[in-house]
């Protein structure tokens, strides 16, 4: 076994603590070899996209723009200028995805704070083409041709962003010039981990070597979302709050030693940090924002994720086999966002006897108050009006608790959506009348709300032969080509797997069949694609598998989440997790960038499942269980 590559993710969203950098380069010194960034998401996008307008207005009136609203300004303010100098004296190289909408110009400003630190030995590159509707200040950036879009309705509404996903290929290639320093715009997040692998490895050759490339996927796949592997997002929380080292306040940042030979890696944290690596926290990362496990779909590579298998080898040391890889398709991923008009929300507590009901009836009423305004003065009603007694168990719909209405503390949230930033003034002041005319017991109340657009995200698949990854290093500029694809479309068909074997279920030989709560038998992970979440569920024992996939059906579940879930329920397989993924399409309200409800990310849907369904086991299994 050659010496491993270490790789450590400081960054999960635009928002994680710029703190994570400083530890990773603090604590290892030497023995990390890359440390890279994952700042970009749906929304994230969807705020730079609005950022762009504004730039571009201040530039029409001649006002000073620094430039600043079009890349992660955190990055070289508050994180690069306190890591560069020790990372760069002990070798470690940096990859992050920061660029956001203007990677070019972040390069630049990087290089400056070089000169100022007298560091100008250092190289920096830039990655871009994702941008399909780069505008014409952005060399040799093509503006989108719609119609090349797979399945592609053109629509009215004005499109703010578009972006393809790139692959791993141009970090490749910027390390292969000897940049230390590698900027990008929107890439697939598992881009940030490959590029470097396939960098040491000499991947970028052709064929490639696709189980090599799935396994530094997956590895990329699990770090991206920083703590989330290390105990952040936890079913068993208690576990990583109460850790040694600090527990959640000195959160543990992920990284993986990858072997280039076999494939196989190690997923651990910093010595000597809070949370935890274990099995468990690690599948449920695995099962994070995924689809169908045997098509996650990259740009580089098919990834099947049926097969992955884990394997505890030391205190906070995990052991990664199994993944296997394929070709990859010749589309790539869109994200697309164009504005709808827009929303404004606001919130007020509500204390005391009936809580709930109270809060539920000053909802109607303000949003009943403003329409009555509207009709008076010819102007439309709202387009849509969310109500959320929140603490009143809203997030559960029709299953919450019995005693919901007993609830004596709610936060009242109330959003609406309109057409006419101007009309949601109105709004706006009668969120807070409720304090003096409506129920007793309403506090809470601030400043005022504004509005602010509404955007939409949609997916779309653009022909990979059609978008161009340039490299920008030093003074030169580079198209980097992409790998190989399938054009034969097998990647629709994936093999079936050889199922671990499950134990026979025979109740007759078994002792009395009791109920037990899902959650005393199984981990769970809930993420969203667009309008579509994902909950996965994973058997906290193999004794469990067989039972969770006799009574958690796909029909179970859509009736379970029937109040939040307008379209289908597929369920997955993992048994090489003893997992079980379940993917609900048209259930965040339009997705993240749009949606007007509370969890528009499906954040707490693997929650709900576990604590509110129950499993039939056998009453001699209980021992084996959470209780």
């Amino acid at each position: 076994m050659t010496k491993p590559i270490r790789i450590g993710c400081y960054s999960a969203f635009y928002g994680d603590s710029p703190e994570a950098a400083v530890q990773l380069v603090k604590h290892e010194g030497s023995n990390l070899d890359y440390l890279v960034a994952d700042y970009l998401a749906e929304i994230t996008m969807g705020i730079f996209a609005i950022r762009r307008k504004q730039r571009r207005m201040m530039k029409y009136m001649g006002l000073k723009d620094d430039g600043s609203k079009e890349y992660v300004a955190q990055f070289p303010n508050y994180v690069l200028r306190r890591i560069l100098p020790d990372a760069i004296q002990n070798g470690t190289k940096i990859v992050t995805n920061a660029g956001a909408l203007n990677p070019i110009l972040l390069k630049e400003i990087i290089e400056e704070l070089l000169v100022e630190l007298n560091m100008t030995h250092v190289k920096v590159a830039a990655v871009v083409g994702d941008d399909l509707m780069a505008s014409v200040e952005q060399d040799g950036l093509a503006t989108v041709s719609l119609n090349q879009f797979k399945d592609f309705t053109p629509f009215s509404p004005p499109i703010v962003s578009l972006h393809a996903y790139l692959g791993a290929r141009g970090v490749c290639a910027a390390l292969d010039a000897g940049a230390q320093i590698v900027i990008t715009g929107r890439v697939v997040d598992s881009a940030l981990v490959v590029g470097p692998l396939m960098h040491e490895f000499g991947w970028n050759k052709t064929p490639p070597p696709y189980d090599l490339l799935a396994s530094a996927s997956l590895a990329g796949h699990i770090i991206e979302c920083g703590c989330h592997a290390t105990g952040g997002n936890f079913t068993d929380w208690k576990l990583a709050a109460n850790s040694d080292f600090g527990g959640f306040a000195y959160m543990g940042y992920p990284i993986v030693e990858f072997d280039g030979n076999s494939g196989e890696f190690v997923v651990t944290k910093p010595k000597r940090t809070g949370g935890l690596v274990s099995v468990a926290t690690v599948s449920e990362q695995i099962l994070y924002e995924s689809l169908d496990p045997a098509l996650y779909i990259l740009p580089d590579v098919i990834l099947d994720l049926r097969q992955i298998n884990l394997t505890q080898i030391g205190p906070d040391r995990v052991l990664v086999r199994g993944a296997q890889g394929r070709a990859p398709t010749p589309w790539l991923k869109c994200c697309g966002i164009f504005m709808d008009g827009w929303k404004l929300s606001g919130q007020l507590v509500i204390g005391g006897h009936e809580a709930k009901e109270k809060a539920e009836a000053v909802g109607r009423a303000v949003r009943d108050r403003v329409n009555a305004y509207y009709r008076e003065n010819g102007i439309p009603e709202f387009r849509d009006f969310n109500i959320e007694a929140v603490g009143g168990e809203s997030l559960y719909g029709p299953s919450n608790s019995k005693n919901a209405n007993e609830i004596r503390e709610v936060v009242l949230r109330m959003t609406g959506h309109h057409d006419d930033p101007e009309a949601l003034k109105a709004l706006s002041i009668e969120l807070v009348s409720p304090v003096t005319n409506m129920a007793p017991g309403i506090t809470g109340f601030f400043e005022r709300t504004k509005p602010f657009p509404n955007l939409i995200h949609f997916p779309g698949l653009y022909p990979k032969g059609q978008v161009e990854t340039i490299l920008y290093i030093g003074n030169q500029k580079k198209v980097v080509p992409w790998g190989p694809w399938d054009d034969s479309h097998s990647f629709q068909n994936p093999a079936p797997v050889t199922l671990v074997p499950e134990a026979i279920i025979d109740d007759k030989q078994q002792q009395d069949i009791i109920k037990v709560k899902l959650i005393d038998l199984a981990y769970g992970r809930s993420g969203d694609k667009g309008d579509v979440s994902n909950i996965g569920i994973i058997a906290r024992d193999p004794i469990f598998y067989p039972y969770i996939k006799r009574s958690l059906t796909a029909q179970v579940v859509a009736e379970y989440m029937q109040h939040v879930c307008k379209g289908t329920v597929v369920r997955y397989d993992l048994p090489g997790l003893l997992a079980l993924n379940f993917v609900l399409t048209a259930t965040l309200g339009g997705g993240g960038l749009s949606s007007m409800i509370i969890d528009r990310q499906g954040k707490t849907y693997a929650q709900l499942l576990l604590t509110g369904l129950e499993i039939e086991i056998p009453s001699n299994l209980v021992r084996f269980s959470k209780l």
